[in-house]
């Protein structure tokens, strides 16, 4: 189980189509508010985080994750435009695992579901 917190459509479609066409098993979490909840009652082995997304707050969320003892060791993966050096710099200091950009994402996408 992957739980994706994104928030663009053209990600959300891509991401979506590439588990079904895997068969990963794949929640959407559009809620700012529910991240936490969606994290503790899947227990996902990875939750990708669109980190561009200002609505869902993503460095907010991965830091609260870190934060929990029980969804600390849950792997963390964000996306981000490449230039964007201090969304980058943020994500780490909030304890995200790994941060891609957005073309490298797309790119590795299937080896990312598939090895979740």
């Amino acid at each position: 189980m992957i739980v994706c917190v994104v928030e663009d459509l053209i990600f959300s479609i891509k991401i979506s189509t590439a588990a079904k066409h895997l068969g990963v098993d794949m929640y959407f979490e559009r809620s700012k508010e529910k991240v936490l909840q969606t994290v503790r009652d899947k227990q996902p082995s990875l939750v990708i985080f669109d980190l561009n997304s200002g609505k869902l707050a993503p460095i907010e969320m991965i830091a609260a994750m870190k934060a929990e003892p029980a969804l600390a060791s849950i792997r963390t993966l964000g996306f981000v435009s490449h230039v964007d050096a201090d969304t980058i710099d943020r994500a780490r200091g909030a304890g995200i695992d790994q941060v891609l950009a957005r073309s490298a994402f797309s790119e590795r996408l299937g080896d990312i579901l598939t090895s979740a």
